[in-house]
């Protein structure tokens, strides 16, 4: 199992969130999301499999990352927080 990082921009009006959101709890075990496009998960899935699940609710003029990330993390979050990060990492 892996953990990823997913970040999107959908840049037209009328863009379909829930859709792109709802798929990505789908390829997820576990995930977390203190941000506003972004979502750290942990899936049996590859990168490229998530790619091809989300990208088929964008368009052209969107843009999608979903890179796998190590359990080597810092940032400023709160303690409940790094709690729900951790979580994806055990």
């Amino acid at each position: 199992m892996s953990a990823y990082l997913i970040t999107y921009d959908l840049n037209a009006q009328g863009q379909n969130y829930e859709s792109v959101i709802k798929t990505i709890k789908e390829c997820s075990v576990t995930w977390y999301s203190a941000w506003k496009s972004s979502y750290l998960i942990k899936s049996n899935m590859t990168s490229k499999q998530i790619n091809d699940r989300i990208s088929q609710y964008l368009d052209g003029n969107d843009t999608l990352l979903v890179i796998e990330v190590a359990d080597n993390y810092n940032g400023r979050l709160i303690e409940t927080d790094w709690d729900n990060v951790k979580q994806i990492f055990t």
